[in-house]
């Protein structure tokens, strides 16, 4: 599962990649190791995928591996209807909605907040309880999420997230493993890092990616064992 606690109670960091919209470049991501694939719906987005082509590709996930809805201030029931029709088993809102709003989703929702100079842990406060995790992306006037660039992850050290992070915006086989080493997360999202063209994922940087997730999570247990 994607999200169960803290990083700090956890040997591996959670590996997600989004904007998922091939059978086969699915099954590929699977085949080499990512817990979860995002499935996004929202309309203004080049990865958009439509619910009868997402819900052939959950029918065919294997168990343990999450298929994630990625919204954006759309009706939670329609967000609903999707989350049954589809079967999907988790939901990422990456727009402005409330906690009440989250509490209304019929499955666990991670709440994705766009890391800039006003963010503050006030805003963050009343989602404890009613979110499973907190998704940081980066911070840009026009798009909610996609943005393929980095923010400050020193930054989340002050936010004080009140639940378990995941640590999206920007990531690539390159940055991952000094991302992980300052921010310590939960789960790593990657999308446009990972991709050749919008929605088509390359797959020898997926496992690069993964290579290097691995790679930055034994290196923390060493550290932690000769502390």
């Amino acid at each position: 599962m994607l999200i169960l606690g803290g990083n700090c109670m956890n040997a591996r960091t959670r590996i997600k990649v989004c904007g998922m919209r091939e059978m086969a470049e699915v099954a590929a991501v699977v085949a080499a190791g990512v817990d979860a694939v995002g499935l996004i719906f929202a309309g203004h987005s080049p990865r958009q995928i439509d619910p009868d082509r997402a819900r052939e590709i959950v029918k065919k996930l294997p168990p343990f591996v999450d298929a994630v809805g990625v919204f954006v201030d759309q009706e939670a029931a329609v967000v609903n209807e999707i989350v049954q029709y589809c079967r999907l088993t988790k939901v990422q809102l990456h727009g402005a909605e409330s906690p009440e709003y989250c509490a209304e989703i019929d499955c666990r929702v991670m709440k994705a907040f766009r890391v800039g100079a006003s963010l503050s842990a006030e805003e963050l406060a009343p989602y404890a309880g009613e979110v499973s995790a907190f998704l940081f992306d980066t911070f840009h006037e026009k798009i909610a999420g996609g943005t393929g660039q980095t923010f400050d992850w020193r930054l989340l050290e002050k936010l004080a997230p009140p639940g378990p992070v995941v640590l999206a915006g920007g990531l690539t086989p390159e940055n991952v493993g000094e991302a992980i080493r300052q921010a310590r997360p939960f789960a790593v999202d990657f999308n446009s890092g990972v991709e050749f063209e919008p929605g088509r994922k390359d797959l020898d940087k997926v496992r690069a990616a993964i290579a290097q997730v691995a790679a930055a999570d034994a290196a923390a247990l060493r550290l932690s064992a000769d502390s």
